[in-house]
């Protein structure tokens, strides 16, 4: 069973973070995540300054900068972003802030979705 790597709460990232594995932030990272085909969660308390590309980006904590999936974006009750999010479905729950847009694409089972 694969673990993902995790960015503990108190480490701080500058710079450009690459991976071919699912990433788990509870830190901060500013700069650049490029994570393609993989897993990118920003969990509650974390501080991400950066712009992100993956294939699916979960966020419940807080984002400074676009983020780019290649299936889906979500943000959790307690996400906290301004920046541009682009994918192919977008899921925002009740409680999350979006200071941005939002783009969808792909095919046409590309959608936004507002979670209660």
């Amino acid at each position: 069973m694969d673990r993902p790597t995790e960015i503990g709460a108190s480490i701080i990232v500058r710079g450009e973070l690459t991976a071919k594995e699912d990433i788990v932030i509870s830190g901060r990272v500013e700069g650049t995540i490029h994570s393609e085909g993989q897993l990118v969660t920003i969990k509650p308390g974390a501080h991400v300054e950066a712009d992100a590309l993956a294939r699916e980006i979960v966020v419940a904590g807080r984002v400074g900068g676009s983020l780019a999936a290649k299936e889906r974006i979500s943000l959790q009750g307690t996400a906290d972003v301004k920046g541009e999010l682009s994918a192919a479905t977008v899921v925002i729950v009740e409680g999350a802030v979006l200071h941005g847009s939002v783009e969808t694409t792909g095919d046409k089972k590309a959608r936004l979705k507002i979670a209660s």
